[in-house]
């Protein structure tokens, strides 16, 4: 019987290791991904500022050189 308590007690342990240890990781990939989605939208903006310059400067371009 003190076997099986000591079995037990062991592998409730380990679950709450283990979900501590998921529990930081979950963390940790939240974080990540707000940091790529912050990033990613920094990079969304930038680029449309670039596509609104080459239009811009496309506009500007007499006709006959747009082809």
């Amino acid at each position: 019987m003190d076997t099986e308590l000591g079995n037990l007690e062991y592998k409730v342990k380990q679950l709450a290791d283990l979900c501590r240890q998921l529990r930081d990781e979950n963390r940790t990939l939240r974080q990540d991904l707000l940091l790529a989605t912050q990033e990613n939208q920094r990079l969304t903006t930038k680029l449309a500022g670039a596509k609104e310059r080459v239009s811009t400067i496309l506009a500007k371009l007499p006709e006959d050189m747009h082809e």
